[in-house]
């Protein structure tokens, strides 16, 4: 139980890795709230996590929407008054495409969401922590923002800016007890690594649920004195 009654707060929770940290903290003992924009994915993981006897409440929201991740937040502190952790998972890959012949309506939406919803987030998030002198954010990157890819313009760009963001929060928040971390799961069994990876064997990689170690790691207060830190999610396996 080493987030007891912490409130943690994941975005696109519904399936795969965010579903994943989902029933983690849950069973670590964290009050979870969930986001994603498929309410029927909301609910299944909802349930399963609840039927664990875990805490869990599914939260319909796009992260591409300030009023909707203001809508979130607010539910959230009206619930408990706090959020110890935010994780931001919600991303979208987009086109794997060429810079070259990217849509631009294509390249606007990927950033909106995995760079936008992320900002979004944080800066509803970070007045609250900063008053309760602690807190936990978590931001999800890849390996393709840090070594970008041909055919991976769209959402390489996007998870760059996430490094970036997070080295300056990180650089911003230092004193004052809210510690901002980066982590990058690495090639993982999930639907949007099938979908990057058509041809790919699943079965080669780990799934969500085998790589939580470092995501409980930094939710929890193991790693409070840790800041501005961007990891590979395999060194905890």
């Amino acid at each position: 139980m080493r987030m007891k009654n912490l409130v943690a707060l994941v975005t696109g929770g519904g399936r795969g890795i965010g579903a994943a940290v989902a029933a983690a903290y849950a069973e670590a003992g964290a009050l979870v709230f969930i986001t994603a924009r498929t309410q029927s994915e909301l609910e299944k993981t909802t349930s399963e996590i609840r039927a664990k006897g875990g805490h869990c409440t599914p939260l319909f929201a796009d992260v591409g929407s300030f009023p909707d991740c203001k809508r979130v937040v607010d539910l959230v502190v009206a619930r408990h008054g706090r959020i110890d952790v935010l994780v931001n998972n919600a991303a979208m890959l987009g086109a794997r495409e060429s810079i070259a012949n990217t849509d631009p309506d294509l390249w606007t939406q990927v950033q909106n969401v995995n760079v936008n919803g992320t900002f979004f987030m944080i800066r509803l998030v970070l007045p609250i922590m900063l008053a309760q002198k602690s807190g936990s954010i978590i931001n999800t990157s890849s390996g393709v923002g840090r070594r970008g890819r041909a055919g991976w313009g769209a959402y390489a760009a996007s998870k760059f800016a996430i490094e970036g963001l997070s080295q300056t929060l990180a650089d911003e928040l230092e004193g004052t007890g809210v510690r901002v971390n980066v982590i990058n799961p690495g090639p993982t069994a999930t639907n949007m690594r099938a979908l990057a990876y058509p041809n790919e064997d699943q079965d080669r990689h780990p799934t969500p649920e085998q790589i939580m170690g470092a995501y409980l790691h930094f939710g929890s207060m193991d790693s409070k004195h840790e800041n501005g830190r961007s990891v590979e999610a395999r060194d905890w396996l």
